[in-house]
């Protein structure tokens, strides 16, 4: 039969879906923009755990209005909210507004004691981590293929990072909170994925958003971090482009990708920092640079090829696919 009918099947489907053109493409636009994270952190000047509140803050207007219109576009009222039978959906968005908050406050505050090129690498941990949730899901291990390009992709990582990778004691605080930061980050993206079978991108992350705002504020405050800026720009930057233009078009992708694919295409974030420290901070880009590139890269289009001839399965049910196109 060409759709899966076993129970067992059917959750190796919804944890593995085909990856279409339209989401691989989000993927590649929200690890390039939540790459400029770190620098709109260092640039502010505010606390890292107030940097993370305002950039909830400040893009949550955005979010929550682009998810009316858009609701009301499809269906002619709001429905933002999961229904009274998905009440479950609740807690799911207020444990994935907690593990974001935990993240960004851990990340951004290890962003400020180790390097950028630490920050970036162990931020982005979850790599590995939420593939490896992906196949527990569904019971399966990674076909031959998908392997492979596991390994391409952690070889680039070594070889792209390995240079700039700075072993020091001074900084085992600050690569320890960025290591922990993945960790988080990968639980956030297990509790998104679930929400994202029945809702759509714009409420499901102005929802979640909304509940990474008080644990935000609430630990700023009790660590008396500066709260209000005296330049806003950089937390401008950090909300339009990593909180809405990142983290919205990774949240689209989310109930569109593989989360073997996503988790690769993190990998998009190490390569986009190299190339901004070669443009704004003049850094040399060797050899082993472009090869880790060049590797990554790979292992992205090999796992992409081998789902090219998969039947597309739909992640959301039958009645919230209107709001989903939306």
């Amino acid at each position: 039969m060409d759709q899966p009918t076993s129970a067992t099947s059917l959750a190796a489907a919804r944890a593995h879906p085909e990856t279409g053109a339209a989401a691989f493409v989000a993927l590649v636009v929200a690890n390039s923009a939540l790459a400029f994270g770190p620098l709109f952190v260092r640039l502010a000047d505010v606390g890292p755990v107030a940097a993370a509140f305002w950039r909830m803050a400040l893009a949550l207007p955005l979010l929550g209005g682009a998810a009316l219109v858009a609701a009301r576009r499809t269906r002619g009222i709001a429905p933002i909210a999961p229904t009274p039978a998905s009440a479950r959906r609740w807690w799911l968005l207020a444990l994935a507004g907690l593990a974001f908050a935990a993240d960004l406050g851990t990340w951004h505050a290890g962003i400020l004691q180790t390097t950028m090129a630490n920050a970036t690498l162990l931020g982005n941990s979850a790599t590995f981590l939420f593939p490896l949730w992906g196949f527990l899901a569904a019971r399966t291990w990674p076909t031959r293929w998908q392997g492979l390009a596991l390994l391409l992709a952690a070889a680039g990582a070594a070889l792209l990072m390995g240079r700039s990778y700075q072993l020091d004691p001074r900084q085992l605080g600050g690569d320890l909170l960025c290591v922990c930061a993945g960790v988080l980050y990968a639980i956030y993206f297990i509790l998104m994925s679930d929400v994202r079978r029945a809702m759509a991108p714009l409420p499901a992350l102005a929802l979640s958003s909304a509940a990474s705002l008080p644990p935000l504020l609430v630990i700023a405050l009790a660590l008396g971090e500066r709260i209000v800026p005296g330049n806003w720009t950089p937390l401008l930057g950090v909300a339009l482009v990593s909180q809405v233009i990142g983290q919205g078009c990774m949240i689209y992708a989310l109930g569109r990708a593989s989360p073997l694919v996503i988790g690769l295409a993190l990998l998009i974030q190490p390569m986009v920092a190299t190339a901004v420290g070669w443009g704004w901070f003049g850094e040399t880009l060797g050899g082993p640079d472009l090869v880790g590139v060049a590797m990554i890269a790979a292992a992205l289009v090999l796992v992409r090829r081998e789902r090219a001839g998969a039947r597309p399965v739909e992640t959301l049910p039958a009645g919230d696919r209107v709001t989903e196109e939306a």
